[in-house]
Order: structure tokens, then C-alpha cells, then sequence
């Protein structure tokens, strides 16, 4: 802002330059998304020309010198032909992560708007290939197979004992039922097991699940790359759903509240081995498009 001397007209700080250097320096164009709450900056990177560094990332992401978002997530060409673009998701602080289910959402609506794709998009993820139906502002995804079911783990995080149960659904998800979310310490006990040595090195997300008498639950998530609670996690709500099923025999589609508001519905089957045609649905908006200096 100019600085007023009485009636005076403006005179400009000496830091004030008739150029500014957003004018020379590189431009970036971002459209903004959310799915369920969990926010995202989604970016065209067909051509490659976006340099993917984590303090970049990091940067971008910053909600007080950034765009501000939970995750960035960058649409390149596909590999296969069987695919209309590949998604590569990175968390807040610039690490690169295998898959986000809300973020998968959101990139189906995006990438679809790129394409100029009207029902059903198909894309790479580190975590397989993912099938989207587009249903108006809800997308129902075909999720990666599940792994690595882990019931009945006893831990011992910040003092106290939980039984922890464990599902990889994309990225790796420990889920602990609770009788009470609003007592729960999320960030701390989220942290513990998040570090805990039992998933060490790459670490784990925390979720905390609360059965509604329904069957239905309510979940609160620590995400692992963001360091603190989010308003949803599409991946955590699927492990929490299948763990669900798996020890209290629920039957599918589970549906699932997150801390944002919002309600998902999780589809599977369960041949005896595991699970099969998994599936998320959801929301996922757009929010805003911009552009941010580099």
C-alpha cells in the first residue's frame, strides 16, 4: 500500500518497484480441489515442464506463503495404453506417496476436465492402475487390492496400550476402534503409532474408528507427509471399513463420516483370501483456479 503524508499523493516505499517480479519470474497455473474436506493443488504436468522438487512442493502447499493444501497431485502422460493419464501424489511436505483416495477422487474430475471425458476415466498410480465412474460431484473409484491384513496388534503408544489393527488399501493404515472420538488425542496417539518402531521405517497413518450403533462408523484421521489430523482420508476410510467388516462381520457397502462432514460409502467383496472390487465414493470439488509465482 501507498503511504499517505496528510493530503499528500501516495508516495511509494523505496522497496516499491514499477515491475514487479512476478512479471519476469515463471507463473504457475493450479486449479484448487477438495474431496470430503482433504484439499488439494492439482497441476498440469503433461508436458513435464514442472519441476516435481519437494521444497517446491512443500512451498505450494504452505497454507500461510502458499496455495495451501494437504497434498499436491500432478497429472503427466500415462505409460500404458490402456490408461488416460498417469497421477502422481505428493503430501504437504513435498514427499511423494503412493496413493490418496480423496485425492484420486479429485484427479478423476480433474483429469476428466483436461480430456474433456464425460463418465468413466482410467489412471496410474504408484499403487496400481484406478478405474472412476464420475457421478455428478461424486466419484465412485475402483480401488487397488488391498494387503497385508494385520489384525489384533498390541502396541504400547504414549503410555497406553491399543489394539491396533493394520491394512495397506494403497498407503499403509493402522486403524484403532474407540468408544469415544471426542476424548481421543488424535495428533498425539496419531503421531505414536504414525513413528511407531512396529512400522518403521517408512511409518504408518493412524485412524481412529467409532461404530455408530447402525454399523456404520465415524473416523478421524492422522496422515503420515501432512504431520497432522485431516479432515478425511480416502484410504483410511477404506481401511477402516474392511478392518470393520473383517472383525465385526458388517456387510458391505459400509458407509463412513469423516471429521469434514461428509459420508462415504465403501463397496467390496470377500472371497475368503481377501478383498476384490473394492470401491470409494465420495465427493470431490472444485474450489478455485489461480496462478502463483514460482
Amino acid at each position: 500500500m501507498p503511504l499517505l503524508r496528510g493530503d499528500a499523493k501516495p508516495v511509494f516505499p523505496a522497496w516499491h518497484c514499477a515491475t514487479p517480479l512476478c512479471y519476469t519470474r515463471p507463473m504457475l497455473a493450479f486449479t484448487k480441489m477438495n474431496g470430503a474436506g482433504n484439499d488439494f493443488v492439482m497441476v498440469d504436468n503433461r508436458a513435464g515442464h514442472l519441476p516435481l522438487q519437494p521444497e517446491l512442493i512443500a512451498r505450494l502447499c504452505d497454507r500461510h506463503r502458499g496455495i495451501g493444501a494437504d497434498g499436491l497431485i500432478a497429472a503427466e502422460p500415462a505409460e500404458s495404453p490402456s490408461a488416460h493419464l498417469k497421477m502422481r501424489y505428493f503430501n504437504a511436505d513435498g514427499g511423494e506417496a503412493e496413493m490418496c483416495g480423496n485425492g484420486a477422487r479429485c484427479f478423476s474430475r480433474f483429469g476428466a476436465k483436461l480430456l474433456g471425458i464425460p463418465h468413466e476415466i482410467r489412471f496410474e498410480t504408484l499403487a496400481g492402475p484406478i478405474r472412476a465412474e464420475l457421478l455428478n460431484h461424486r466419484v465412485c473409484l475402483q480401488m487397488s487390492t488391498p494387503h497385508g491384513l494385520s489384525a489384533n496388534l498390541s502396541l504400547s503408544v504414549k503410555g497406553e496400550s491399543l489394539k491396533v489393527h493394520f491394512l495397506n488399501t494403497g498407503v499403509p493404515h493402522a486403524v484403532v476402534f474407540r468408544d469415544d472420538l471426542s476424548a481421543t488425542d488424535v495428533r498425539g496417539l496419531g503421531a505414536g503409532l504414525r513413528y511407531h518402531e512396529h512400522f518403521s521405517p517408512k511409518g504408518t497413518n493412524a485412524n481412529f474408528a467409532h461404530i455408530r450403533p447402525d454399523g456404520s462408523l465415524v473416523v478421524r484421521t492422522y496422515e503420515r507427509g501432512v504431520e497432522d489430523e485431516t479432515l478425511a482420508c480416502g484410504t483410511g476410510v477404506v481401511a477402516s471399513a474392511l478392518l470393520h467388516h473383517t472383525l465385526h462381520h458388517v456387510p458391505s457397502p459400509v458407509l463412513v463420516k469423516v471429521k469434514g462432514g461428509d459420508t462415504m460409502a465403501v463397496g467390496f467383496e470377500n472371497d475368503g483370501d481377501g478383498f476384490k472390487n473394492v470401491t470409494l465414493t465420495g465427493p470431490a470439488d472444485f474450489v478455485f483456479e489461480g496462478t502463483i509465482v514460482l
